[in-house]
């Protein structure tokens, strides 16, 4: 019995910590440079360009390319941005609107 009790709170305090380092707001105290690169051409009739993103990895930020998108009718995407914060910079993901 102890040892049911025992797994089953090991895997709450597992869980717990896998929810709490999805949630949180990763500052940096300078903000990224976006690295340039030439767009590719549009893959098809009325595709959408959606500006790449900033993702935390491992203690940093790291840049995903942009990419082309379909149009989602009666949306409109929004593209990321750096927020400044007495803490540093954060990033703030695109989305659609």
């Amino acid at each position: 019995m102890k040892t049911i009790s025992k797994l089953g709170l090991m895997l709450t305090l597992a869980v717990s910590l896998f929810l709490a380092s999805c949630a949180g707001s990763y500052y940096v105290t300078e903000q990224p440079v976006e690295p340039t690169y030439e767009r590719p051409a549009p893959p098809y009739d009325g595709a959408i360009w959606i500006d790449g993103e900033w993702g935390w990895n491992g203690g940093h930020y790291e840049y995903s390319r942009g990419h082309w998108d379909r149009a989602r009718p009666g949306h409109t995407y929004r593209k990321g941005s750096w927020e400044h914060t007495n803490h540093g910079y954060r990033w703030h993901q695109g989305r659609w609107n």
